[in-house]
């Protein structure tokens, strides 16, 4: 078995993996920036510094970890209130990436996994999934700050022969999700009515504990070493299939208003939502033959039952 080190573990997404990673017999160290949160069997590593300015000083000599799979980072906010959004996501995103990676090369990590997004690619597909080797064209600075990322991790593994593997997941769902899936949510419960009904696009997303197998096929299978990876759950549901679905699992059937997508994109037009809009619009779908091939790997839960889980969690809060 390994051992491995999360940068993120007591976030959403770290929980779910140093569940699976624990559940497989693994051993886990959290990178945190506060103590606290972790799941039980995790141990934690504080650096309070700020993008691991300090990680060098506070890894302890002891710690030789087989892979860190590297989750924390400034996420992506509708409305961003920094001066220079893209220099804010860089210097952590980028910058911060690099102290980790760089830490871990010098404590004889043999692999870093480095979980980036789709946005690093698109906000939209160009009428068919999209596949790794798709040019990519970032629209905002967190795409480009992932995308940079992922550019400059590539290089430095290149130097010292550290492993590098990038995982792009699209939005990533499952219980205690936050951000646009959880208002979705609250609206539905509400009883909302959605303009959704008229919309045919498809999108791609993936169940958070899916999403957490795939990391651990990434950070363990020595046919990772190197790669770059798209992950999604096999069904890429509209977004009128998806409020249904999660309807259905709430008890709450949603209440679909048959909008044209013209008229939406007018109305983003009128209250500078355009981008919101677009991406509410657009198809957003991934392949993911290359991990299936590459890691025989398969998302271990339907879409069904992630939704059916995450409505589960909702109703157990409400």
């Amino acid at each position: 078995m390994s051992h491995l080190l999360i940068t993120g573990a007591n976030g959403f997404v770290g929980q779910a993996l140093s569940c699976a990673l624990l559940d497989g017999g693994h051993t886990v160290t959290g990178l945190l920036r506060q103590r606290g949160g972790a799941l039980h069997g995790v141990d934690e590593l504080v650096d309070s510094s700020a993008d691991f300015a300090d990680l060098d000083t506070v890894w302890p000599p002891e710690l030789r970890p087989d892979c860190v799979v590297h989750l924390a980072a400034r996420v992506h906010v509708m409305h961003d209130a920094s001066t220079d959004p893209d220099a804010a996501f860089r210097q952590t995103n980028v910058d911060g990436s690099l102290r980790v990676a760089r830490a871990a090369q010098r404590n004889g990590v043999r692999r870093f996994v480095f979980v980036s997004s789709v946005k690093a690619m698109a906000e939209i597909d160009a009428g068919r999934p999209l596949r790794e080797e798709d040019p990519p064209a970032p629209q905002d600075p967190y795409g480009r700050s992932k995308l940079a990322a992922e550019e400059a991790l590539t290089r430095y593994g290149k130097e010292t022969g550290l492993e590098i593997v990038i995982v792009r997941p699209p939005l990533v769902y499952g219980p205690h999700v936050r951000a646009n899936f959880l208002r979705l949510m609250d609206a539905l419960w509400k009883g909302m009515p959605l303009p959704l009904a008229a919309i045919g696009a498809r999108r791609s997303l993936v169940y958070v504990d899916n999403l957490a197998d795939a990391l651990v096929h990434c950070a363990t299978d020595p046919r990772a070493a190197y790669q770059c990876f798209l992950v999604a759950d096999s069904d890429a549901p509209t977004v009128a299939e998806l409020a249904r679905s999660l309807g259905r699992d709430l008890g709450k059937p949603a209440r679909l208003l048959p909008v044209p997508p013209g008229w939406l994109r007018a109305a983003g037009l009128v209250t500078g939502r355009s981008a919101y809009v677009d991406r509410l619009i657009g198809s957003l779908q991934v392949d993911t033959a290359r991990i299936r091939a590459e890691l025989d790997w398969r998302p271990p839960f339907s879409t069904e039952d992630g939704l059916a889980a995450t409505a589960r969690w909702y109703r157990s809060m409400h």
